[in-house]
């Protein structure tokens, strides 16, 4: 089944651009998409905020314990609150701090999670998804540094799971019993969530991303059941890629 999709420039924008960029991340909060993040020539910690609804960009007043600037980092957010996690703060050093930002206050607050009570907190890494679902935050994957010295770089790539439960307060990682057998150690890989609307399941999907080289495998994660599934759909698919990104519309 062969969609049309069309492409339009936003163009006569208010306010000044954000400069050029990518590791960057964005997340939509009613009108706004709010972007952090991200480098060109070094990496920025700036926070540039579009207001879609008078096609207008701005950059609040941020207040509290403002966190450096980071790339290619997991920004996730429930609606109301917005988390970060990890990240690159320069090169060869990986973040595992975890941050979180109120979009009403415009205020930033550093969060010190309990550890699961079977496993370590979740290692500094680059290049792994946060992502919010049924009440939780569920961090993938990723690229870790094994080097103890900075200027080298010993890369680890990653498959663990971590479920961030944050209510109130009480700010835990779990880490789920996983049935099934999960997906490939992987980097900049894209993962969404979605419920179906014939079976009404919870699940998130992740495609590609990079080991070593391009990945173009499907899989499903059963929030329900913590099962992994490789998905084989039909229909020619996209070639292997990473450092792309995804979003749900609808049944797609």
């Amino acid at each position: 089944m062969t969609t049309k999709v069309q492409w339009k420039r936003l163009d006569g924008t208010i306010g000044q651009n954000p400069k050029p960029r990518h590791g960057h991340r964005a997340v939509a909060v009613k009108d706004l998409i709010i972007i952090f993040g991200g480098g060109n020539e070094g990496i920025v910690e700036d926070l540039n905020v579009y207001n879609c609804a008078t096609n207008q960009w701005f950059q609040p007043l941020m207040k509290g314990d403002i966190p450096t600037g980071c790339a290619a980092f997991g920004f996730a957010t429930d609606g109301t609150r917005i988390l970060v996690f990890g990240g690159m703060v320069e090169y060869g050093k990986y973040s595992g701090d975890l941050w979180e930002l109120n979009p009403i206050k415009w205020e930033w607050k550093k969060l010190k999670p309990r550890a699961p009570r079977t496993a370590p907190l979740p290692c500094a890494r680059l290049g792994h998804t946060l992502t919010y679902a049924d009440g939780k935050y569920y961090l993938f994957g990723g690229l870790a540094n094994d080097s103890k010295d900075p200027k080298q770089n010993v890369p680890r790539y990653l498959n663990d799971l971590y479920a961030l439960e944050y209510k109130g307060n009480n700010c835990v990682w779990e880490q789920p019993m996983i049935r099934g057998t999960p997906p490939t150690e992987r980097e900049s890989h894209s993962c969404v969530f979605y419920r179906g609307q014939i079976e009404n399941r919870p699940k998130l999907i992740i495609y590609g991303g990079m080991n070593g080289h391009r990945l173009g495998d499907l899989w499903s994660f059963h929030l329900d059941f913590s099962q992994w599934t490789q998905l084989t759909p039909s229909g020619l698919g996209p070639q292997p890629r990473s450092l792309h990104s995804a979003v749900v519309m609808g049944n797609r």
